[in-house]
């Protein structure tokens, strides 16, 4: 008898357009993931995760069918792996709220995510003066979503017995309490969950074509690639892309970061190594570089653009298909639940 494939589980917020930074920090690796054979892949929809954003119910509506046409385009494939809406799988809130009288709320304040969260409206200098109080008052007025996220996180990860987690470093702390969770659990019931492990991303942090101290992200779109961007529009990125003080095109973060940031993304979607790309381009200019690529970048999302069209025209079997994933995930989220409601005697024992 063959021991069961270990369980992978991830998702994404329906916020929008995915960019590059999307791409190849999170689903690259979802695909290659699932292609490997190695692990049974539940990869869902965040929409209550996004909720914290405060959308509009219509562009929620059409951030999470967008998002799965995404899944699908890019390569991840209902057959192969279980893709579901978070918001669908009503276990969850049950376990969410299970897991958040194990942890002390001074625990989920000193979050590196939230702090950032919560200060993110501010200046850099305004940040620097902020004391205590202030910081206090803050939060009294923020979102409460944005304080029980990692309960959330850590109930959609182990209910479907997540063992390991594909992220980037920026979610490590979360993942942590989730371990953290899991063994305080384990510990006073009875062993049911795994501590779940991080796979972390390869790539490095894509960031601002226009600005290459900050990262890559919607809100600079300037600076964003996205996945969806026409060639025109792919091309006057990159032509308008910042460039560092010289004439080398040669990898250094410290004194060239905008010239190392596209280096890097070359690399990526290349699959060649810095040292080559280097090598290649040694006797070029900034200008010859860019412009290859941007080719370049064309080239490896045409299949991409081709796939998204065809679902975009097959609506109604997109939903089909999330439907029936949503339906797979509720069926084992359902099962664990029941699990942890009769080891904690929200089931009573009824003796013989």
């Amino acid at each position: 008898m063959t021991n069961k494939k270990p369980v992978l589980v991830s998702g994404i917020q329906p916020t929008g357009r995915l960019h590059i930074g999307n791409y190849l920090g999170a689903l690259k690796q979802f695909v290659e993931l699932q292609n490997s054979g190695k692990y049974q892949c539940y990869f869902f929809v965040a929409d209550l995760h996004a909720l914290t954003e405060n959308p509009s119910p219509k562009d929620l509506s059409q951030n999470i069918i967008n998002l799965v046409i995404d899944f699908f385009a890019v390569g991840l494939d209902p057959k192969k792996s279980v893709i579901f809406q978070q918001s669908q799988i009503q276990s969850l809130q049950e376990l969410k709220w299970v897991l958040g009288t194990l942890v002390p709320p001074g625990e989920l304040l000193r979050m590196t995510a939230f702090k950032e969260k919560v200060l993110q409206a501010l200046k850099p200098e305004e940040r620097e003066k902020l004391t205590k109080e202030e910081f206090d008052k803050i939060v009294v007025s923020t979102n409460y979503g944005l304080v029980e996220y990692p309960i959330l996180m850590a109930a959609d990860i182990l209910i479907f017995g997540g063992q390991f987690v594909p992220i980037g470093h920026d979610q490590l702390q979360h993942l942590e309490l989730a371990r953290t969770i899991a063994r305080k659990f384990n510990n006073r019931f009875g062993k049911i969950f795994v501590e779940p492990r991080p796979l972390l991303a390869p790539t490095s942090r894509v960031m601002s074509l226009d600005d290459p101290t900050k990262k890559m992200s919607k809100s600079l779109p300037n600076g964003c690639l996205f996945l969806d961007d026409k060639p025109e529009d792919i091309r006057a990125k990159f032509r308008k892309a910042v460039t560092d003080s010289g004439s080398e095109i040669k990898f250094d973060e410290v004194n060239k970061p905008a010239i190392s940031n596209l280096l890097m993304i070359y690399s990526e979607f290349s699959g060649l190594t810095i040292a080559q790309i280097e090598a290649k381009f040694k006797n070029k200019n900034y200008s010859q570089f860019k412009e290859a690529l941007a080719e370049l970048v064309i080239s490896y999302f045409e299949p991409f653009n081709k796939k998204k069209k065809l679902f975009q025209k097959k609506i109604v079997q997109v939903k089909k298909q999330l439907t029936a994933g949503s339906n797979k995930a509720h069926i084992v989220a359902y099962k664990k639940i029941q699990e942890v409601k009769k080891l904690i005697g929200l089931i009573p024992h009824l003796n013989n």
